[in-house]
């Protein structure tokens, strides 16, 4: 190699392969900088960094199949169900999973981690008791544990709720505020290259990975499988000229073509969204979503090997949608206090997605679009549940739904508004 601190030429081991051919291999010199970091910190406490969460009573959302989610941090846990019932009346079913904040200790003995996406992240937790009481436990009151995480791009989502033992939860959220302390840091498990030199009297790489090597060439030849990517490229063609990729929370400029997103108004911004040229991308796990409204639903993962896989989830047809809107609730209410009502959730339906292998028929998506205040216009919260195989839920809440959710019509089609 020839940049990077990382390999010391005395930091060495020989190999032999079984044909006696020997390599001296350089090993990476594995770093422990964070150690010290770690020990020198002196800024605020994760309970500090958290405050602005506490203080300015935000609440983060997430819909399931059935249930909704709702953390006011600090304030409660809610988990509630809404039907609309004959002469437009709301029936909710509502239970609280935790209220108020318990004091937490002070001290801090470690820092507890739990097993995320198949690493083991530091969390900081928060109690939350007192909720609404629970008949299978002599009426205790329900309770929760909120995991904060460290996520540098997150926006306080609720990447998940988990009922641990009866009435007992956990709920994990996604925040950026506790990146701020190196014990709680995002970290990615670094990937080094070892480099191996052959010695005098070898073959400059051994024989049997030669050989190795031109099977896999053969191998490849004569049917090499058409990459995902290729298959779905000529579906992409007609919206490349005007899709550009958005990375929402990333710290790029985000541009939509050549227009700068960030210098839009809102009005230009709603049409851009309803256009399906200004979209959503999100997803906090391995596959990340893109939503273009009224064009399609894409499930995606990007590597750095491989480039990028790509499943369509579901595609835009009116007639489909429009047929159906006719059997389903393609909108829901909110009842205001002063007694009138206002659309709180649009529901889409992009069916005639990838082929699923479990299944045998194309995938197909149900879309909740949902208004979520922010500061920001480019907050987008998106995620996806998937309630039986291969038919999924994908949650889009975004500020840039709350202008338009008043234009819905009886099927939920959304305009810009007069």
């Amino acid at each position: 190699p020839t940049t990077g601190v990382l390999y010391k030429e005395d930091n060495y081991i020989i190999m032999t392969t079984v044909d006696k051919e020997k390599y001296k291999c350089i090993l990476p010199l594995i770093a422990s900088g964070n150690e010290e970091e770690e020990k020198d910190y002196k800024g605020p406490t994760p309970g500090e960094l958290l405050e602005p969460l506490f203080k300015q009573s935000s609440c983060s959302y997430r819909i399931e199949s059935y249930w909704t989610y709702e953390v006011c941090h600090g304030k409660h846990i809610r988990q509630y169900h809404e039907e609309k019932e004959t002469g437009q009346k709301i029936n909710i079913q509502e239970y609280y999973l935790g209220n108020m904040m318990m004091k937490n200790p002070l001290s801090e003995p470690g820092i507890p981690t739990k097993n995320i996406e198949g690493q083991m992240t530091p969390y900081y937790p928060v109690e939350m008791g007192n909720g609404t009481p629970c008949s299978l436990r002599q009426n205790r009151p329900r309770s929760s544990t909120v995991m904060y995480i460290c996520h540098p791009e997150a926006k306080h989502e609720i990447l998940s709720v988990a009922e641990v033992t009866t009435c007992e939860y956990e709920v994990v959220i996604l925040t950026p505020l506790l990146c701020n302390h190196p014990k709680y840091r995002f970290r990615a498990s670094p990937v080094n290259d070892i480099f191996c030199q052959s010695l005098p009297g070898s073959p400059l790489k051994p024989h049997n990975l030669e050989q190795l090597e031109k099977q896999q060439e053969m191998m490849k030849m004569p049917f090499r499988r058409v990459k995902e990517e290729e298959m779905h490229s000529t579906k992409e063609d007609k919206f490349s000229s005007i899709h550009k990729p958005v990375a929402v929370g990333s710290h790029q400029l985000l541009t939509v073509g050549t227009t700068h997103i960030s210098k839009l108004t809102d009005d230009q911004l709603i049409k851009e969204f309803l256009s399906g040229s200004y979209c959503f991308h999100g997803g906090v796990g391995w596959w990340k979503y893109e939503f273009c409204y009224g064009k399609y639903v894409h499930q995606y993962h990007e590597d750095k090997e491989s480039g990028r896989t790509s499943v369509v989830v579901g595609t835009w047809n009116k007639e489909e949608h429009i047929e159906w809107a006719k059997k389903n609730a393609a909108r829901t209410y909110y009842l205001r206090e002063d007694g009138t009502q206002t659309v709180r959730m649009v529901s889409h339906f992009y069916g005639n997605g990838d082929v699923c292998d479990l299944t045998d028929k194309p995938r197909q998506a149900t879309v909740k679009l949902k208004c979520k205040e922010s500061d920001s216009p480019h907050a987008v919260t998106i995620y996806m549940l998937e309630p039986h195989s291969c038919q999924y839920i994908l949650g889009v809440e975004s500020p840039v739904i709350c202008k338009i959710l008043d234009t819905a019509d009886e099927y939920g089609l959304l305009s810009v508004p007069s």
